[in-house]
């Protein structure tokens, strides 16, 4: 039985291609992991929704419990996270608290996620 050997090669010659696009911090990434993981619940995607679709871009709590089938808890719940990643802002009126998107909010989290994920930089 033949054995085949393999070549040596150079360890002089570069193993890893060079890096030729913007890459992302470790404090960006930990903040975009924030932002994305308040969007990666179904619930607070259509809060966000519910709340776009509201004159003004503007929702009192009151108004998105029955939409989503929660109680008031946990939709104040879901918006405190929503408030907390940056995507919403919060005002108290009386006994209620009023939301509303936080301009270009979403618009940041996709220039994001575009400038440090495409292939080479490539638009």
């Amino acid at each position: 039985m033949a054995l085949d050997l393999l070549p040596v090669v150079s360890s002089t010659s570069a193993c890893c291609t060079p890096v030729t696009a913007p890459v992302m911090s470790e404090d960006d990434a930990e903040q975009l992991a924030r932002t994305l993981k308040a969007l990666a619940d179904p619930t607070r995607l259509r809060l966000l929704s519910l709340i776009a679709a509201h004159e003004g871009g503007e929702a009192c709590v009151c108004d998105l419990i029955e939409p989503v089938g929660l109680s008031q808890p946990t939709v104040s719940h879901h918006l405190k996270q929503l408030t907390e990643a940056g995507l919403v802002t919060r005002e108290k009126r009386g006994v209620w608290a009023y939301f509303t998107i936080v301009p270009g909010a979403v618009d940041a989290v996709a220039a994001h996620l575009g400038t440090h994920l495409r292939i080479g930089g490539d638009a």
